[in-house]
């Protein structure tokens, strides 16, 4: 697995995980002791952007975005326990062609 994937992943982790922190918070009336984790894990998920060996930061944001949807999917599944159907699987695998294709696509020099 190449570092740029690595990262993916981890942020991906990291952006969910703390999303899901409000989510808890707000939606299931938890505690605002959630938060404290949440905006952890927010911040760790923009730094490791930062670490994708990428051109500009939008691209990595535009080819991160492809790997969000499959990770959010999997949390789906395996943390609210509600699988995927096949327009999800089949959504989110354009998605990550698509964010191969801006992250590996050739490019002119600048």
């Amino acid at each position: 697995m190449t570092k740029t994937a690595i990262v993916y992943v981890a942020a991906a982790f990291f952006e969910i995980g703390g999303c899901f922190s409000f989510w808890i918070w707000i939606r299931e009336g938890r505690s605002g002791w959630w938060l404290a984790p949440g905006v952890i894990s927010l911040m760790l998920f923009a730094w490791l952007l930062t670490q994708v060996d990428a051109s500009a930061a939008g691209r990595a944001y535009a080819a991160y975005g492809g790997v969000y949807i499959f990770a959010s999917l999997l949390w789906l599944w395996t943390v609210e326990h509600v699988r995927p159907d096949r327009w999800d699987v089949l959504g989110s695998a354009i998605c990550i062609v698509g964010a191969a294709v801006i992250l590996f696509g050739p490019r002119l020099p600048a």
